[in-house]
């Protein structure tokens, strides 16, 4: 992995002031080097030899990770997360594209996905996800 993507993974989280362990600024840099969402087996894929974790430390340095707005995770009706990186913060509210065939699911950045109606009274808005499904270019 280019020595960019670990650098530029390190300085987003001491920014924040929290610890930038190895783990965080390997997965984190491992995110930003993805062109699209990629699953928690992915991940560990990417992982080779002396980096890999076990997964229960993979899943809470994603969830660390997602709760500090550095990544994003997207819901699947195959129920696996996927995980994207935020290259601004609270970037996330924009629709997704999923492939049907090949599961790929990619970031439609330039879709927002809002809801500006009113919620019942006591309710709190969150997050909207929007998702497009179709066939990706290479499935078409």
């Amino acid at each position: 992995m280019p020595i960019n993507f670990q650098q530029q993974a390190e300085s987003m989280i001491r920014r924040t002031g929290d610890r930038a362990t190895s783990g965080r600024v390997r997965i984190l840099a491992i995110l930003l080097a993805e062109q699209r969402a990629v699953t928690h087996h992915e991940i560990e894929e990417r992982l080779s030899g002396e980096q890999r974790l076990d997964r229960v430390t993979l899943y809470r340095v994603l969830e660390w990770l997602n709760k500090r707005c550095f990544v994003h995770r997207v819901a699947s009706d195959d129920r696996v997360w996927r995980f994207r990186a935020n290259f601004d913060a609270y970037s996330h509210q924009h629709a997704h594209f999923k492939c049907t065939r090949c599961t790929t699911v990619i970031c439609l950045d330039d879709l927002k996905a809002k809801y500006d109606g009113p919620l019942p009274a006591g309710y709190r808005f969150q997050a909207v996800e929007l998702t497009v499904k179709g066939l990706c270019a290479e499935c078409a």
